[in-house]
């Protein structure tokens, strides 16, 4: 049985996302942010040394990165789906896109993040992390309105990726109906019924409509 050790509000819950979408069975252990520094709790490190989540455990085996889980929940449960075939353009995209979600994607959001809560003193930097977050959202914007979905016109596994980006950017990264595609793009990912019901199993999601 897999098990996902999933912490509220958090990256981990495209990892139950993924699973839902597979139609594989898992066990969901929940951990709960402390409701003052917004902080994973402490019991996270007995699993990780981080202390972060996603964290899948399975057959023994401990895999933290949520890339890196959705890479090896493809190519052990995958069987063909929710990826392009290897060697593909597409599988090339699907790649980059899995990548590119925690790299260049999560970086500037989660500096803007930080750099609001220091106040006055940041707001130089912080005018250029804006500049950098819509350079983003238009390059999104552009690639997504190509074909519908990230990796080309089928739904994949790159969508799920970056459908945290996506909903960190309607928080605060100033995401609306400006860049139609890409928030068309959000409305449908989770209207999907698999995404629901990683909603039930997850519990409270904050970014969730």
């Amino acid at each position: 049985m897999i098990q996902v050790h999933h912490l509220n509000n958090s990256r981990s819950q495209r990892i139950l996302w993924l699973l839902e979408e597979l139609g594989l069975p898992y066990e969901v252990i929940r951990y709960e942010r402390d409701p003052q520094t917004m902080l994973a709790p402490p019991e996270l490190r007995a699993i990780h040394p981080l202390g972060k989540s996603p964290v899948l455990v399975e057959d023994g085996g401990t895999l933290a990165e949520t890339g890196a889980i959705v890479e090896y929940v493809l190519e052990r449960h995958g069987a063909g789906r929710l990826a392009p075939p290897p060697g593909t353009p597409a599988h090339r995209r699907l790649r980059y896109w899995l990548h590119f979600a925690e790299g260049s994607a999560m970086t500037p959001l989660l500096l803007k993040l930080y750099l609001t809560r220091v106040g006055e003193a940041a707001a130089p930097v912080l005018n250029r992390i804006e500049a950098n977050i819509a350079a983003l959202l238009d390059y999104l914007e552009a690639e997504v309105a190509k074909e519908g979905y990230f990796a080309g016109p089928d739904f994949t596994a790159a969508d799920v990726m970056m459908s945290f980006p996506l909903e960190v950017a309607t928080a605060r990264g100033g995401l609306d109906a400006s860049r139609p595609a890409l928030l068309g793009l959000l409305h449908r990912l989770q209207a999907r019924p698999a995404y629901r019901r990683a909603l039930e199993r997850g519990g409270a999601y904050a970014y969730a409509p």
